[in-house]
């Protein structure tokens, strides 16, 4: 049966290219669908301010008229000119190779008019959207910032002669029982040493006073990261309404020192992901009330971003986050902990995690951003 190319021109085809890995998955416990809604504020060149800097072109491919596949491609200008690399992202296709080999050499051809000589992914158009593609840890619930996809997919990117570039890691902790006293006495040694200290919000309110000064920090301990480009104004006031403006107060550890500047932070949201499913990629009818429920009431957390300046990383600025956490997370109930993607050298996030010690879940979470030399 023949294969159709569809580029996605129309709100309804890119509605049903957002739709169709919820079919795909609609049996797979461990999916999680995005909201529709947040989905169309990405890929809409209206509604994204990294469209300032990015371009993007979706496909969808039919057979009889039946989706069994999607790709995006995503040009960031700054990255294409310092690296000749353009992204593939939102990939999703059947266990069938004539259909993945027909969308990367969509989005490779695509790739090419724009005289690139690399193509990685999945990535988004910042390091804030979908990345990485699951390569172990596939008996385990996606957040709802993660990508989840099936075991095969990794099989068909290496038969296209797609190979490694980077891996990112995940972590999964239960919280500890008690506040571990080692913890407690350097947290107190790091504030009268160094002069920083936990800001403490009587209203969510209050934080946004901090919300510039927190993605400022982010921009600089993630630059040197692989494909994290800075954040432009417009983006961050994008990303504050979309999250700040919704954070429960609790869980956010926003570190300032004397001068009452952002040195340090963590996000962490109440887990969505068993909401999102129930709701099934809608907000309404009902969709909004299973997230309202979950956001008000969950033992179970998923970090959604924690960044330190790099003139605090030696400094203890991370011992005065989890100590602050770990403090709100006793207090409020919360059993369990899952991070977002990190990548596996970035240590300096990671040994974040030491404080948690044996709490520490040992599964094996990793997904990998693929890279292929196109210009040969």
């Amino acid at each position: 049966m023949s294969l159709e190319v569809i580029s996605v021109s129309s709100k309804k085809e890119l509605i049903e290219f957002i739709k169709f890995p919820m079919r795909l998955y609609r049996e797979n416990q461990y999916y999680v669908p995005p909201i529709i809604n947040f989905e169309l504020s990405t890929l809409l060149e209206e509604k994204n301010p990294a469209f300032e800097h990015c371009e993007a072109s979706y496909w969808i491919i039919k057979r009889q008229d039946e989706i069994v596949g999607r790709i995006a491609g995503i040009l960031h200008q700054e990255e294409f000119k310092q690296t000749q690399k353009a992204r593939f992202g939102w990939v999703d296709f059947i266990d069938d190779h004539q259909v993945s080999e027909l969308l990367f050499e969509t989005v490779i051809a695509w790739a090419l008019k724009k005289k690139a000589k690399y193509i990685h992914g999945p990535l988004g158009f910042t390091d804030l959207d979908f990345e990485g593609m699951l390569i172990s840890g596939f008996d385990q619930m996606a957040t709802q910032a993660t990508i989840y996809n099936f075991p095969y997919y990794t099989e068909h990117l290496e038969k296209l002669d797609f190979e490694k570039s980077v891996d990112w890691v995940e972590i999964r902790s239960s919280v500890p029982d008690e506040l571990p006293k080692k913890l407690s006495r350097t947290a107190a040694l790091v504030e009268s040493r160094f002069g920083i200290s936990p800001k403490r919000f009587r209203s969510a309110k209050e934080i946004l006073k901090y919300a510039d000064g927190a993605f400022d920090v982010l921009n600089r301990a993630y630059q040197h990261l692989y494909g994290y480009y800075p954040l432009t104004k417009k983006q961050i006031d994008y990303y504050i309404k979309q999250y700040f403006e919704f954070v429960r107060k609790e869980y956010i550890s926003i570190i300032v020192n004397s001068s009452d500047e952002v040195v340090a932070l963590a996000i962490s949201f109440p887990s969505l992901s068993k909401a999102f499913q129930k709701s099934n990629g809608s907000l309404f009818p009902f969709g909004f009330l299973h997230i309202l429920k979950a956001f008000r009431s969950n033992d179970h957390l998923d970090m959604f971003l924690i960044g330190v300046d790099p003139a605090y990383q030696k400094l203890g600025a991370n011992v005065l986050i989890f100590n602050e956490l770990i403090k709100a997370y006793q207090k409020n109930g919360v059993k369990y902990v899952s991070t977002g993607p990190m990548l596996e050298e970035n240590r300096s996030v990671l040994n974040l995690w030491n404080e948690f010690g044996d709490q520490l879940d040992p599964v094996d979470i990793r997904r990998r951003c693929f890279q292929k030399n196109i210009s040969e």
